[in-house]
């Protein structure tokens, strides 16, 4: 990679996300690593979030964190965000990132029926919850919620939120995009419910999210942050679109707003593809949310590196590239924010040394450090 360029400034200038002061326009992205287990973050855990905080990001988006719900969890690495043990963790964990001078947000999860590669054995589909209970195909792959199952995780949701606020973090994100419980109520193929679930429309589907989002709300203060994750499809282009023009996708964000959500933080393989090329050749679905929701923007997808996440996911090496492009929509107030996922995992100093002009930034990005500790 040729040397990077001066033009950074824009990662560097603060930022207001509802009542919480950001240094600076970088959030780290979530990103699933398993050395939780059992469910509860340990020293390691505080210390690899202390890293990148003493790397300056302006907010840590921690990995995704299970709500007080049988089914939350399909990865017995993965942190819980209830239990008196998980929590003495995610405190040791908070106070390590605020020594260092970061602000961190869990990401709240339910996996719904969407299986990880972390899980080796072969639950049955009555371990898992899910709007319909159906794969895309048909296939019966998980229980189908009850009126009462969806009560129950709306207000674990909210609990789970509390509970944040109330360990000390700076802020929450509800997984909404990638596949998970959220983004499968919202998906026609998967959501099948008759009653005020589910239907024909994306509104009508949106149902559980904006009930979520509302508990969430009301559960924290008014300057407490709460970020939605959202993707029009599923981030490897597989699925549904859930809209397909710029009318049908203000209206859908608009009443997500309405219902609690401070920002929007927008799953994407690649975060300079084009949302609706029909009506803007350029403009990211960053861009869209920023110019019609009227509320913080956080983009993400290959920043600083050639190649999208499932590349690497697939054994790839991506080669590390330019931050101009990024840098230069940021300043001219394309989206508000960018998150930075595989170059923060492999590299914590990656900001500072974007900061200080270094000629790399980061080296090329190898597919193993997708499963090591840094």
């Amino acid at each position: 990679m040729e040397a990077q360029s001066r033009n950074t400034q824009s990662l560097f200038a603060g930022y207001r996300l509802n009542g919480l002061e950001l240094p600076n326009r970088v959030v780290m992205a979530p990103m699933t690593r398993s050395f939780s287990p059992g469910g509860v973050p340990g020293s390691e855990v505080a210390a690899y979030y202390r890293r990148r905080a003493a790397g300056g990001v302006g907010l840590i988006i921690t990995e995704g964190t299970g709500i007080a719900r049988p089914a939350a969890l399909d990865d017995p690495g993965a942190p819980r965000l209830h239990g008196q043990l998980a929590l003495d963790g995610w405190k040791k964990v908070i106070d390590e990132v605020h020594a260092a001078g970061g602000r961190i947000a869990p990401q709240l999860w339910h996996v719904g029926q969407k299986r990880s590669r972390a899980n080796t054995n072969t639950p049955s589909a009555a371990d898992y919850e899910s709007p319909s209970g159906l794969s895309a195909s048909g296939e019966q792959v998980a229980r189908p919620m009850t009126g009462a199952d969806v009560s129950a995780t709306v207000d674990a949701f909210a609990e789970a939120a509390f509970t944040a606020e109330k360990l000390g973090f700076d802020g929450v994100e509800l997984h909404g995009a990638n596949g998970y419980l959220i983004d499968q109520f919202f998906s026609p193929e998967l959501n099948k419910r008759s009653d005020a679930y589910g239907g024909e429309s994306l509104i009508e589907r949106s149902r559980f999210a904006i009930d979520v989002l509302s508990a969430v709300r009301t559960a924290v203060s008014s300057r407490f942050p709460v970020i939605l994750r959202i993707s029009l499809m599923r981030a490897n282009g597989q699925g549904t679109r859930l809209v397909s023009n710029p009318k049908e996708l203000e209206e859908w964000l608009k009443l997500l707003v309405q219902a609690g959500a401070n920002a929007f933080h927008i799953a994407q393989a690649r975060f300079s593809e084009p949302a609706f090329p029909r009506f803007d050749a350029r403009l990211s679905l960053a861009g869209w949310v920023k110019r019609l929701a009227g509320v913080t923007s956080i983009a993400v997808g290959s920043v600083g590196l050639d190649k999208d996440v499932y590349a690497s996911f697939a054994g790839e090496i991506a080669k590390a590239a330019h931050i101009d492009a990024l840098a230069a929509r940021l300043a001219a107030d394309e989206f508000d924010l960018v998150a930075i996922g595989r170059a923060l995992l492999q590299d914590p100093m990656w900001l500072e040394k974007v900061r200080l002009d270094q000629a790399r930034p980061m080296e090329d990005f190898h597919p193993s450090a997708l499963s090591r500790l840094y």
